[in-house]
């Protein structure tokens, strides 16, 4: 039997009640699941957590940031789509690959596009000689 961190008396596991041990259970199983998929470096950084919820915690953070850094991302995100143009040189397919890369983080923070915004804002986006088949496309789709 020892004494928690608020210097009250813990159970001894002996003292637990049925639904304790359920709880004690479940917990044990997260914290097996949680530490079989990690790395060893992550498992490092988690392993002296006692609750599986702790550990989930700090990998969530470690992860994915606090709530104020996953708002100033989407913040720094937003900003980037709407100054976002095809750089001078630039072929198609390395400005597809960015475009798909930027929009890939917005989903990554549960934020979604509508197919057709997405065509709009490439076409917006696309240099000086893709102007001939830009007003092309945009006279076909009546915009």
């Amino acid at each position: 039997m020892t004494k928690d961190d608020d210097g009250k008396r813990e159970k001894h596991w002996t003292e637990w009640s049925d639904d304790e041990r359920k709880r004690a259970q479940y917990d044990y199983r997260a914290k097996n699941i949680i530490t079989y998929a990690l790395s060893i470096d992550e498992f490092f950084r988690v392993s002296q957590y006692k609750s599986a919820k702790e550990m989930w915690d700090t990998l969530q953070v470690t992860h994915e940031g606090t709530s104020d850094i996953k708002r100033s991302r989407k913040h720094t995100l937003i900003r980037e789509y709407e100054l976002l143009r095809m750089k001078n040189g630039e072929s198609i397919s390395d400005f597809r690959k960015r475009f798909t890369h930027l929009i890939n983080h917005f989903v990554d923070l549960d934020r979604k596009f509508e197919e057709e915004k997405l065509n709009l804002k490439v076409l917006q986006c696309l240099d000086r000689s893709w102007q001939a088949k830009v007003t092309a496309i945009e006279e076909l789709m009546e915009i």
